[in-house]
Parts: C-alpha cells; structure tokens; sequence
C-alpha cells in the first residue's frame, strides 16, 4: 500500500492529517502537480484518470483517489478514534459539516488561487480574474459566518474532532497563498485554530 502524495498541495494534506489521527504510517511516492507528473499516460491510464492526488494504492494495484474517499476506506478498516462519527446522526452532521467546509470554503481558496497564480496558468484554462475575485467575497463572507459558529461548540462539527476539522484547517492554511490569514476579526476562528495546530497531526 502506498499513497501518491505532494508535500505542498492541500487534498493529499487533508489525507495525511488523516491518517495521523488514526495513527496509520504507510510509504508516499512524491508528485510534482506543477511539473504535471499527474498527467503522464501512465498514471491516467494506472493511478487516476481525473489527473490529480492523493491516490491511495492498495497492495492487489487497486486505486482509490479523492482524499475523502482515502479517508472513508481507513475509517472503515480501522474506526478508532471516529473521525466521522459513530452514530447515524453524528456521521450525517460530520458529513454535513465537512460538506459545507469543502465546498464553501476549501473550493473559495482553491478558485481564488488557480484563477490568479501564473504557476497555474498551464492547468488551469482559461483564468478568469473575475471568479478568483468574486470568491476572495465568498470566502470573507463564510469566514466571518465560520467564526459565529465557533463561539456555540469548540469543533467544526460539534464536541469532538472530526473530518470536517481537518478540511476547514487545510482550507484556512491554503488561503495564505492569497494572502489571506485569520486575524483579531475572527477570534473564535483564532482560538479553534491555536487548538488545531497544537494537534501532533497538523505537521503531517
């Protein structure tokens, strides 16, 4: 079993967060997605077809790609410490949560960033400046929402640690790439960020 990785990109960080909590160590192949290695013929035809990472292969040459889906199949083959939920309600608001973090915050920084980096201008055609700028609103806009949620619970999802942590941490790391950091303005975000980052997993 192995995992294709990269150090820099935010979707194989929010696998290996992952697999820290769990406690899971298993061997990376490093892929550079700026040098394109994602998109050689052999890897689409053997790894991911969709030309990205992380990609989880399993010992029979099974791939799994998509980070979520990484993480599914480890909470599956080992469930403790839950990380999406035990009972039926808490695993639908984990799934809830960790929706709303990846689609109205990690794809915001993603959007912002692809559509304005000249590292991406190869990958990402066309750019559009317009639609990063738009989303560097949409993103002001949901961390202030963000940081009112976090004065009613000390987690993204409830009382205990979970996925949805691990995306709104990776989301909020990567919008440093736009310039954007949390500050005083967020202080509920700052508190729950502090206790995230003193996490042994965050380095992962």
């Amino acid at each position: 079993m192995k995992l294709f990785d990269n150090t820099r990109a935010p979707n194989p960080r929010r696998a290996r967060i992952f697999l820290a909590e769990k406690g899971i160590e298993i061997p990376t192949v490093q892929l550079s997605v700026v040098d394109k290695e994602c998109q050689t013929p052999e890897f689409v035809e053997t790894k991911n077809a969709m030309q990205r990472i992380p990609v989880l292969e399993l010992d029979d040459g099974t791939c799994i790609s998509e980070s979520v889906a990484i993480c599914r199949y480890f909470e599956a083959l080992q469930p403790d410490p839950p990380l999406m939920g035990r009972s039926p309600l808490e695993q639908a608001q984990i799934e809830m949560w960790n929706r709303r973090m990846e689609l109205d915050l990690f794809w915001r920084v993603t959007y912002a960033f692809r559509h304005t980096s000249p590292a991406m201008s190869h990958l990402q055609i066309p750019q559009v400046p317009e639609w990063a700028e738009a989303n560097r609103g949409y993103l002001e806009e949901e961390l202030a929402w963000l940081d009112g949620e976090m004065a009613k619970r000390p987690f993204i999802a409830g009382e205990n640690f979970s996925i949805a942590d691990i995306t709104a941490v990776v989301a909020i790391d990567f919008a440093r790439i736009i310039g954007r950091r949390l500050d005083e303005a967020t202080p509920n975000l700052l508190r729950w960020h502090g206790e995230i980052a003193a996490r042994p997993s965050y380095k992962a």
